[in-house]
């Protein structure tokens, strides 16, 4: 059977923030967490399904100790207002940051900030959430940082001359990218941890094939009637469920002796099953790539991880 949720330790008395915690992965993740005793931040984009999501949680957990909270990772102002509010109401430590949120192949969009979207979702968000974050990360003894990437990483490096595909837009192939990105970073906040000889593991992971609304969506938002009937049917045949997607993300967040810069993904061909080492594309453990992403995410964010600097 391998690793399940029974396996996670007593986190009574931690403090987790989960993104994207309305709904599939992230809903499950935050759920597990709270079940376990944790202190769960829900960080939504919107409140009302964030609120739902919430209602939901402490009917199937009535002992957690869960809140909603409002991120827009679109939204760099947004990003800056959650971790201010969060530095001010949830008390001076955070055990666990899981960045759980992202889009996946949608139509050409720009985020608030004039990021193309996937890009700025999935990466740049989170870069700026996590740096945010990150004093209060280094103050926690054996805090981590978990990275949602994807296996559809495989599909491309980064682009680090044309970041927000300005040159010619394939949907999948800037997700990919975009999921390359959060292994680079991922990488790299592991390479600088480590220098600093700080407390801190940043890992990654990948939930294979899971059925969430990810899938969906973008069918969805462009009136594509027969392509979301085809993915939804995926997901109703093919798809592991949204609870063990969430599975490899729960190992890297909480079980013991999880390396640096590890990926977990499900064991069986990546794809679904117990969570185990996944294989991950060269390119994502370049170190000159990834400190050239690094330092282009903080000049793009104005983000800076002064903590971390020698």
């Amino acid at each position: 059977m391998g690793w399940t949720a029974a396996d996670m330790p007593d986190l009574t008395g931690r403090e987790a923030v989960v993104t994207g915690a309305n709904s599939g992965l992230g809903y499950c993740t935050a759920r597990e967490l709270a079940r376990r005793g944790a202190r769960v931040v829900l960080a939504c984009r919107s409140e009302t399904r964030g609120a739902e999501a919430l209602d939901r949680l402490t009917s199937e957990v009535p002992s957690a100790d869960a809140a909603v909270r409002l991120l827009d990772l679109g939204d760099l102002g947004s990003v800056r207002e959650f971790a201010e509010r969060h530095d001010r109401e949830r008390g001076g430590r955070l055990d666990l940051l899981v960045n759980n949120a992202g889009v996946m192949a949608l139509p050409h969009r720009r985020t608030v900030d004039g990021f193309e979207t996937q890009f700025g979702v999935n990466h740049l968000g989170h870069f700026a959430l996590t740096g945010l974050l990150l004093p209060r990360l280094l103050r926690t003894p054996g805090a981590r940082v978990i990275t949602v990437s994807s296996m559809f990483h495989l599909l491309s490096n980064v682009d680090m001359r044309d970041l927000n595909s300005e040159h010619g837009y394939r949907r999948w192939l800037v997700y990919g990218r975009s999921k390359t990105a959060n292994l680079l970073f991922t990488h790299e906040l592991a390479r600088r941890v480590a220098a600093t000889g700080a407390d801190l593991v940043a890992a990654a992971a990948h939930p294979g094939y899971a059925s969430t609304n990810l899938q969906t969506a973008a069918p969805r938002m462009e009136g594509r009637k027969a392509a979301e009937a085809v993915q939804t049917l995926g997901n109703r045949l093919v798809a592991q469920s949204a609870a063990a997607g969430a599975l490899p993300t729960l190992y890297a967040a909480t079980a013991p002796g999880v390396r640096p810069d590890s990926f977990t993904g499900p064991r069986l061909l990546a794809w679904r099953g117990a969570p185990a080492p996944s294989p991950r594309a060269k390119w994502t453990l370049d170190d000159r790539a990834a400190v050239r992403l690094w330092k282009a995410s903080e000049e793009l964010t104005g983000v800076r991880y002064e903590a971390l600097k020698a």
